[in-house]
């Protein structure tokens, strides 16, 4: 087992002393959402709970055999490949159509208000995940709505602990806010880190090959990227007409002089080959790609590039290299 550190026990015996229940731990020497799928493929994962609004199955398409095995659940506002496999689906309230809270990348914890109904039976998600604790015997899940539950968030998270849906009724407080009349903080780690010595930490690393690189047979280095137009999986951007007319399917991006080399023309159908399998996709010859390097997205279904990509992981970060893997075309 992984050593914890001391804020770790602390947070520990915050969460027994307010909610007077020791939560049933397990830590994982895999970290990060990868670990669950192994743990799926170890057959030691009785079901699996999908968030779909984005979902798994597509940026981890070599793990469809595997979740195939435990997706009991899922949930959503949006449908994706997830809901369609899972054996229950519970339609979750859009963004638009719930009452909450929402914490952007800046730390800053702001309101959200419904401004709709939500459709058919669809129910928030507070309400979603305290109906099924209720329904397998967990104690704890009696809230009445979002307020109540930010309240218990507050009460065993340091850095919420003094926010309120009243204070940030009119204009969002950012984390650490650790009192109610703490004006939140604006810029981490401005004057210290939050170690003891109050310095930070740098953890010098070697540089490591990646763990497939091209060869004879496979001479192209594929990486994935993003499109402007859309995000993730597009289980919503592609709802978007405007956004579909901008971009609108999978292509292959690929230098002037490898297209020449392999004898491929811009808007040609090609099939792009790795070790662990093939897809069909039509071929965007641009300077963007640097010679030997071929990029695609991830966001399009009916090409699903990551059977292609390498599952072998980080040996720190534990995560997929999901970036690099050696690929050739076959006109």
């Amino acid at each position: 087992m992984r050593r914890r550190s001391w804020p770790f026990a602390a947070a520990l015996a915050l969460f027994v002393a307010v909610l007077g229940v020791l939560p049933h731990l397990r830590f994982s020497l895999l970290v990060g959402e990868p670990a669950h799928f192994f743990s799926a493929y170890d057959e030691d994962l009785y079901a699996l709970w999908a968030f779909a609004g984005e979902g798994p199955l597509l940026p981890h398409r070599w793990l469809s055999s595997v979740v195939l095995r435990a997706l009991s659940w899922a949930w959503g506002g949006s449908w994706g490949l997830a809901m369609v496999l899972a054996d229950v689906v519970f339609p979750a309230a859009c963004f638009a159509e719930k009452d909450g809270t929402f914490t952007n990348s800046e730390r800053r914890v702001q309101r959200v208000r419904k401004a709709i109904e939500p459709a058919g039976e669809a129910k928030p998600d507070w309400r979603i995940i305290s109906e099924i604790a209720r329904r397998m015997g967990a104690m704890g899940f009696d809230f009445e709505g979002p307020e109540q539950v930010f309240g218990e968030i507050a009460s065993v998270t340091p850095s919420y602990a003094g926010i309120s849906y009243q204070r940030i009724e009119k204009k969002g407080l950012q984390w650490p806010c650790p009192a109610p009349d703490h004006p939140g903080t604006q810029y981490l780690h401005r004057e210290k880190f939050v170690l003891p010595n109050g310095k930070g930490k740098f953890m010098p690393l070697e540089y490591r090959e990646s763990a497939e690189l091209p060869t004879g047979q496979y001479p192209l280095l594929l990486t994935t990227d993003r499109s402007l137009y859309h995000y993730h999986t597009s289980t919503m951007t592609m709802r978007v007409e405007g956004l579909k007319a901008l971009g609108d399917r999978e292509r292959l991006k690929i230098h002037p002089d490898d297209a020449s080399r392999h004898g491929v023309v811009d808007g040609q159908k090609v099939k792009v080959v790795s070790r662990r399998g093939q897809v069909e996709v039509d071929v965007q010859v641009t300077d963007v790609c640097p010679p030997g390097i071929v990029s695609m997205t991830f966001h399009f279904p009916d090409v699903p590039t990551n059977v292609l990509t390498n599952s072998a992981t980080d040996p720190v970060a534990k995560i997929p290299e999901t970036k690099v893997c050696a690929v050739r075309i076959e006109p």
